[in-house]
């Protein structure tokens, strides 16, 4: 009995070597890349900021009844600071690509001067307010920054007058404040804030131009509240460049896929 165990044990013991003789080394796999994120844009998003800005403006004389001309388009200019705040939301489509809709305004002092070369008499005239509701489209360079371009309505809020002489002195001479309608173009770059190594979600930096052009309007000079009969005129161009901090809602953690 002993020596049928043994030999059954032996035989044993040859036939698991021979198997793992024939199974050899385990083969070398090489790792698959690493799968680039892919980043939501298509949410609601807020922003706020500031920037600079100039206006420029062809201006002339004319009387106010029948709107006659009575000196040559001069062109005057003005520069200055502003905050600005909007809201907006984002879609994006076939990759890339991402299209939005969005409102903002700018508030604070881009000031120049308002002349009348006739009577030799200058006022300071100031933007005080623009807003804007338009729409933009722009392609995704990277999966966390957005190159885009924009476009629709701007209005703006500007300041009355009160003309000085040459030396400075108070004539007497106004006008009055006024709004004006008009449309603007530009574009920008959108980042997320994780390109400078900063862990913040959600967080965006975008830097934007704009330029902004609105309808001639004639403006009637007052002298101690009564009519002059004449009207200086106005027709206003207006640049900006912005930065804003940009918050967006629906940013978390980036979906894994192939972008």
């Amino acid at each position: 009995m002993k020596k049928l165990a043994l030999a059954v044990a032996t035989v044993a013991a040859l036939t698991g070597s021979a198997s793992a003789a024939d199974l050899g080394a385990r083969p070398y796999t090489k790792a698959p890349p690493p799968v680039a994120p892919v980043y939501n844009w298509t949410g609601f998003y807020v922003f706020g900021g500031g920037g600079g800005g100039l206006w420029d403006a062809d201006s002339n004389i004319e009387t106010t009844v029948g709107q006659i001309p009575l000196s040559r388009d001069t062109r005057l200019g003005g520069d200055g600071w502003f905050g600005t705040v909007g809201i907006g939301y984002d879609w994006q489509f076939n990759g890339r690509w991402v299209a939005g809709v969005f409102a903002d305004g700018q508030f604070g002092s881009l000031h120049g001067s308002l002349t009348d070369p006739i009577g030799n008499i200058e006022g300071r005239e100031k933007l005080r307010t623009s807003y804007a509701a338009g729409v933009r489209l722009g392609y995704l360079v990277a999966p966390n920054v957005y190159s885009y371009v924009n476009g629709g309505y701007s209005g703006s809020e500007w300041s009355g007058t009160t003309m000085n002489d040459l030396a400075g002195n108070p004539t007497g001479v106004t006008t009055d404040s006024f709004r004006r309608d008009g449309w603007f173009v530009g574009g920008g770059v959108e980042n997320n804030l994780d390109i400078f190594g900063i862990s913040a979600p959600g967080w965006f930096m975008k830097t934007e131009y704009r330029s902004a052009f609105y309808d001639r309007i004639s403006l009637p000079e007052s002298f101690l509240g009564a009519p002059t009969g004449i009207s200086t005129t106005f027709k206003p161009w207006v640049q900006t460049i912005s930065t804003s901090i940009v918050y967006r809602f629906n940013w978390g953690t980036p979906v894994v896929g192939r972008y």
